[in-house]
């Protein structure tokens, strides 16, 4: 296979900002495409803040690849100078015998994570601003951290751009069309360009960019929302990020500022985005009935009246693991999508993932699992 070297990604977010860092550190000519400009909020990377967690709830293969993020992150913090990512440990709290906590636990054990499994008695020590059900049990992920993911993408983008990328901010691509002799054209409301692989990162858009995708992305109206502690000393410990799984299934990050906390919650609660050029961005109050029926249940120290609500999208997909690899049948093609909410904290590995993909056609990372035909598929 021939060694491509003009490169295009199209969508600078979460994924394709790391992409261009990755594809520009190893001396390819890069060309990156937003329909908005890095860091913007129309997407799924607002909000301010997202959780790093080095025990996974799901599948184990995924071990591997945050390992891979976690020293990614630490090279783009280096890189940049910039202060990304914030060590504080993380929670995941749940009932002690529901098949995600076994999992997570059995895992983190096998792979000699670095985690504690705390108790209700030793969570209200250490912990006292969350409340545990009778059955429930938390962990303790000692790795775990909080990220700036604006920030982060507009690092990874100007990095990638100090590097020699060239990035085409608010330009939309309208068509990603593979060329029989090899190679791809993109074609935008300013013109076409011509390129030797594309690597496609745009998000909530893919269906309409790739509508041939084996797999259909599932795009979710996602809200989170922030709250004001009511205990001066609700930050006391650290107040590490957390995830509660079923049966209440929400996540929440104490803001970098130290003032409020942003609650989000999972995908049964997220309403269909048919377009997502026509994403209703309104949140209204009749909206907020799960968060405060968990505040009250949960965490009684946070004010239920928040502050400050948005909404964002996402992508998911029906296995509920992104999609990334070759475009079936298309060597030049390489499609990243639906990473489900949880896919930010491997955003650096996943751009240097792309770049292996687009500059060696394959990658000695383990995501044969993800690719978008099917388990190891090219």
């Amino acid at each position: 296979m021939r060694i491509p070297k003009r490169v295009a990604v199209i969508g600078a977010g979460s994924m394709g900002s790391q992409a261009m860092w990755r594809l520009a550190v190893r001396g390819a000519e890069v060309i990156g495409y937003d329909r908005y400009a890095p860091g913007h909020d129309r997407g799924a990377a607002g909000g301010e803040s997202r959780i790093y967690r080095a025990a996974h709830l799901g599948e184990p293969a995924y071990i591997p690849l945050l390992r891979l993020a976690d020293r990614m992150w630490e090279q783009l913090q280096a890189e940049t100078g910039r202060a990304l990512r914030r060590r504080s440990g993380s929670l995941v709290m749940g009932e002690a015998s529901s098949p995600s906590m076994s999992l997570l636990l059995s895992t983190s054990t096998a792979q000699g994570l670095d985690h504690e499994v705390l108790e209700r008695e030793e969570l209200g020590r250490r912990y006292p601003q969350h409340r545990l059900p009778d059955g429930h049990i938390a962990v303790l992920d000692r790795l775990g951290a909080v990220i700036r993911p604006e920030a982060s993408i507009q690092a990874a983008a100007g990095r990638a751009e100090q590097l020699g990328a060239r990035l085409h901010r608010y330009t939309t691509v309208r068509e990603v069309v593979p060329l029989s002799g090899g190679g791809v054209r993109i074609v935008t409301d300013q013109g076409t360009d011509h390129v030797d692989a594309a690597v496609v990162t745009v998000g909530p858009w893919i269906n309409t960019l790739l509508p041939d995708l084996p797999q259909a992305v599932d795009v979710r109206r996602v809200i989170c929302s922030w709250h004001l502690p009511t205990r001066h000393d609700w930050f006391a410990g650290g107040a590490p990020p957390f995830v509660r799984v079923a049966p209440h299934d929400c996540f929440g990050i104490p803001s970098p500022d130290g003032i409020s906390v942003k609650l989000g919650l999972s995908f049964k609660y997220h309403a269909p985005v048919p377009e997502p050029e026509r994403l209703d961005r309104t949140v209204r109050p009749e909206e907020l009935g799960t968060f405060r029926e968990f505040i009250d249940e949960l965490m009684p120290d946070l004010n239920p009246d928040p502050i400050r609500m948005s909404a964002y999208m996402e992508g998911y997909t029906q296995s509920g693991n992104p999609l990334v690899g070759h475009l079936p049948g298309e060597d030049d093609i390489i499609v990243m999508a639906g990473f489900s909410g949880s896919g930010f904290k491997i955003s650096p590995a996943m751009g240097e993932i792309a770049a292996d993909l687009a500059l060696d056609g394959s990658t000695r990372h383990p995501v044969a699992f993800l690719a978008p035909a099917g388990v190891g598929a090219a």
